[in-house]
């Protein structure tokens, strides 16, 4: 035994060294853990992952190294171990996640254990054998563990095993059911149904065979589990009848929705009465939605009953409290209240309790408005009302109330597209009741991720609203607001190229500033969003407003800048060029040179919207552009025509040159040799990942052919092969929409080749098996 806990103490020497910063050490160590058996490095590691004394450095380190070695060499080491002791390292390490405290490194256990069942799946089809033997809490836990695996783990990888799966759940959920009845035991089948909804939800449609098999017993429980102390368990099982529905989508799911209604209704209706701690209300609230997302239009009948709780439950107002030291040590043992402390011995509590129900009752408002629209109308003026205000709903960072302001801010314009079947005047209204409280909270609001979420809703609300939406305050505080923005994204950069200047600097350090980096660039996504649709509602008459900001825009496309910024400059130069033309001109000075020259730029993010801003440019710049096209050609295709134009990284950047060559050709005919230019351009088509562009030039194909263009026809329309093979292909691309103009106009072109026998028996006959199916699947749609 004492050699034993020595030679887990060296190991435990090994696992600090390996986090050495001496390089020297660490590689030493490296070498010693490689010649480590596999054998005993499995049982050295879970000992270190077990042991909740050893430094948690030493642990995390431990847990990943475990599961790295089950991810490299599972089969050298796993079918080795005893059967007992495969046994007790997968209890073991269920057992571990449930006494697991801290959160990070719960979360590493779990990538064991997923990583482990990943792989007895793939060698065994035994993920669900042993779990549900041995002791309840065991069984429990087991449950548990597939429920974190199956929420990761993706579809692909899921379905092959699925029927092995699905039918050892089955039989335990009717063993576990008889034990309820019998013995009144419910804690492995609450899991077991979480298990089960956990699997829906990843199989989606693949778990159309299974539904039969599960939904009469699921609504057996909802019927019968009525005791107190079965609240739990038919709250999990209303939440898993709703995501089978969801799974299997609504044709399969409509033999039962409208029992499954009666009974969601019979609960509702003695809503009342339910204790506002009984867990089920959440379950409910969630179930509702999803019910609503199956359904569709067919689920308005049911928002009288569903609408009282669902608005009582968001409209919560949690307790708060301004307290004393004295009174704060008495209160915290109560882990329903959060603290912040004021300083000067107080502190403001706020109560906790509640707070997960509004958080989810306030996106399932978000839901309804989305799905039902103008189904949803009567409801808009109470829900804006309540949502509004709570924008501003902060305390701390707590999680759930970031939730509430994210919901907040996420239901702004689906309101304001449900409110439009009212009438003008009924939206306007209620745009003015929303928009000063937007823009306050888009200066004021602390938490990045839900900042970007209110400024995205504000731009969407422009779109809705359109051109007068905002009054000359609103342009103002907007202003000033946007260039406090964008003045900070300067300043957090230098701030961070000093913090890299610093002798603390190391790679944890680098991560850290890299998340502020990324961060930062999304709230800039966001001006720029914001600015798009103020420029598409107003368009010219707008530029005098957006001088304030020209200088900090000028600054984000210097050469010397990273290239987010380049990109996000250039996207809003492109909007500047797309709508406020041709006044857009007197800015070229700032914008033109450095578009193309970033035309070549070694960033593909950063080509993209320089090769859009030159398609906007012919499009719809005005004369003054035109030798920018000319001078812009060359610089296009010899992206285009680069080795590495179409891998996946590239291919967006360069569909935007093909794209912009062919505006230049159709806008701006002048400003290059279109007879020369015509061949290359057809030759790169069509083009398949950026659908808004392939509309443009398929267009512009339509135009060529329409006109009997005598170089896109050939001599003797011997091109006509290889232009139904563009069709076909982006038919199979799905490179338009069927409800696109577009189609119709393709379609056409095949038909008045299909009258002339010879010739389109001569064009299919050069088409594979999958082209000549997309050709006709377009005949038939279009």
């Amino acid at each position: 035994m004492a050699a034993a806990a020595q030679e887990q103490h060296q190991f435990y020497l090994l696992l600090g060294n390996l986090l050495n910063p001496d390089n020297a050490v660490r590689k030493q160590a490296e070498e010693t853990y490689e010649n480590i058996p596999g054998q005993s490095k499995v049982t050295f590691l879970l000992q270190a992952v077990r042991n909740a004394a050893a430094a948690e450095e030493v642990r995390q380190m431990a847990a990943v190294l475990l599961r790295r070695l089950l991810s490299a060499s599972f089969e050298e080491v796993y079918p080795t171990l005893s059967p007992d002791v495969q046994t007790a390292i997968k209890s073991e390490l269920l057992l571990i996640i449930q006494m697991e405290t801290q959160s990070s490194m719960r979360k590493k256990i779990c990538d064991i254990v997923a990583e482990l069942a990943r792989n007895l799946i793939g060698s065994t089809m035994q993920v669900n054998n042993t779990p549900y033997q041995g002791n309840q809490r065991v069984q429990a836990h087991a449950a548990a563990a597939l429920i974190n695996f199956t929420e990761d783990c993706p579809k692909s990888l899921l379905i092959p095993y699925l029927d092995n799966l699905v039918k050892h759940l089955h039989s335990t959920m009717v063993i576990k059911l008889q034990e309820l009845i019998q013995k009144g035991t419910k804690l492995v089948l609450e899991q077991v149904v979480t298990s089960i909804a956990s699997v829906a939800d990843t199989a989606e449609e693949k778990f159309v065979p299974y539904y039969d098999l599960f939904i009469p017993s699921l609504k057996h429980i909802v019927e019968n589990a009525v005791q107190k102390e079965l609240r739990l368990l038919r709250g999990k099982t209303i939440e898993c009848i709703s995501l089978i529905g969801l799974a299997v989508g609504k044709e399969k799911f409509m033999q039962d929705a409208s029992d499954v209604m009666q009974l969601l209704l019979k609960t509702q209706t003695d809503f009342s009465e339910l204790e506002d701690d009984d867990p089920q209300i959440s379950y409910m609230i969630s179930a509702w939605a999803r019910m609503c997302k199956i359904l569709g239009k067919e689920f308005q009948q049911y928002l009288p009953v569903v609408m009282g709780p669902l608005m009582k439950t968001a409209s919560i107002k949690p307790e708060v409290a301004l307290l004393d030291t004295q009174d704060m040590e008495n209160m915290s043992d109560d882990d329903a209240w959060e603290f912040v402390n004021l300083g000067d011995q107080q502190s403001f509590g706020i109560k906790t309790a509640g707070l997960e129900e509004k958080a989810t009752a306030c996106q399932m408002l978000v839901c309804y408005a989305k799905e039902l629209k103008e189904g949803f109308v009567d409801y808009t003026e109470q829900v804006v009302k309540l949502m509004v205000p709570l924008l501003k709903f902060y305390f701390h960072d707590d999680i759930l109330l970031i939730r509430v302001r994210v919901a907040a801010a996420e239901s702004m314009p689906l309101l304001l597209e449900c409110a439009r079947v009212r009438g003008p005047e009924y939206l306007t209204q209620m745009w003015h009741f929303m928009c000063d409280a937007l823009i306050k909270a888009i200066g004021t609001e602390p938490d990045s991720d839900v900042l970007s979420e209110i400024m995205h809703s504000f731009a969407k609300c422009i779109e809705v609203m359109g051109d007068g939406c905002l009054n000359n305050e609103h342009f103002e505080e907007l202003g000033g607001i946007l260039k406090a923005k964008l003045e900070e994204h300067f300043k957090n950069q230098e701030l961070r190229q000093v913090k890299r200047q610093d002798e603390d600097y190391d790679e944890q350090v680098e991560e850290s500033l890299q998340d502020e980096d990324d961060s930062d660039v999304y709230i800039l996504t966001k001006v720029s969003d914001i600015l798009h649709s103020v420029f598409s509602s107003y368009k010219g008459k707008v530029l005098p407003w957006f001088e304030q900001l020209l200088p900090l825009i000028v600054n984000l496309i210097c050469p010397h800048r990273p290239w987010p910024d380049r990109q996000w400059g250039l996207c809003i130069f492109d909007d500047v060029v797309e709508h406020c033309s041709p006044s857009s001109f007197k800015y070229a000075e700032y914008f033109l040179r450095p578009m193309l020259q970033s035309i070549c730029d070694n960033s593909a993010e950063v080509r993209q919207a320089a090769a859009y801003g030159v398609g906007v440019m012919a499009q719809f710049g005005g004369d003054s552009y035109r030798p920018f096209c000319t001078e812009a050609l060359p610089l296009l295709v010899r992206v285009i025509q680069s080795a590495d134009a179409k891998t996946k990284e590239n291919v967006n950047a360069t569909e935007n040159c093909i794209s912009a060559v062919g505006k230049i050709m159709k806008f701006k005919p002048d400003s290059v040799n279109v007879e020369e230019v015509l061949p290359h351009w057809l030759s790169w088509l069509p083009l398949h990942e950026d659908k808004e562009e392939a509309v443009h030039t398929f267009n512009y194909l339509c135009d060529l052919i329409e006109s009997n263009n005598p170089i896109v026809l050939g001599p003797n329309n011997t091109n006509l092969p290889r232009i139904f093979n563009i069709i076909a292909e982006g038919e199979i691309h799905e490179a338009i929409k069927h409800e696109d103009p577009c189609t119709k106009r393709l379609a056409n072109v095949l038909r008045q080749v299909q009258t002339s026998g010879g010739l389109w028996t001569e064009c299919i006959s050069q088409l594979s098996a999958d082209q000549q199916a997309a050709v006709q699947e377009l005949l038939r749609i279009a």
